[in-house]
């Protein structure tokens, strides 16, 4: 705490006085952060689902990136912590919100359906993303590519109509694949 409050220049005792704890202040900072990264991601309808999820995917993964070691943490040792998991559930349920509201479904019996797949289909991101942040066992793009197919392949049977006809890419337009 003495560093971060030297790096802030302010005093220890201020430091405390708003962040009673480090995982006070760790929390603050998440918050934060996680606020960011909702504002920066948009769902707009008139852009095609895809697009929409790369610009999402991409938002976070640069987040992520930049602040390997801050996810890490917070995904793994502060993952048990009740702030942090109300701030990452909380980050969770508002994009899959913002989902639902752009996505062509066929009635409202759909809805509840669709929801648990999104909700299901954000957490097996974030699992994915953190296991690439720790391994980088794929590149950047096809993580991504991953996390778009898999939703996608989850949700055309509930859907009204298909929300990426083109997708998956053809095989021309793919990023090369590792191969060992």
């Amino acid at each position: 705490m003495e560093d971060v409050a030297e790096a802030a220049g302010v005093s220890r005792a201020l430091l405390y006085r708003h962040f009673p704890s480090k995982q006070a202040l760790f929390a603050a900072v998440y918050q934060q952060a996680a606020d960011q990264l909702l504002a920066e991601t948009r769902f707009d309808p008139a852009d095609s689902l895809v697009e929409q999820l790369v610009q999402g995917l991409e938002v976070h993964l640069d987040y992520f990136v930049a602040n390997r070691n801050a996810v890490l943490a917070a995904n793994r040792v502060l993952a048990g912590d009740p702030v942090i998991q109300t701030i990452m559930t909380n980050e969770l349920d508002a994009l899959r919100a913002r989902l639902l509201a752009v996505l062509p479904l066929a009635d409202e019996n759909a809805r509840e359906t669709v929801s648990a797949v999104l909700k299901s289909w954000l957490v097996f991101v974030q699992v994915l993303c953190v296991d690439w942040l720790t391994h980088e066992t794929c590149t950047r793009t096809q993580l991504r590519d991953v996390c778009i197919g898999a939703v996608l392949g989850a949700l055309r049977p509930l859907l009204a109509e298909d929300p990426a006809p083109d997708w998956p890419r053809h095989i021309s337009d793919a990023a090369p694949r590792n191969t060992p």
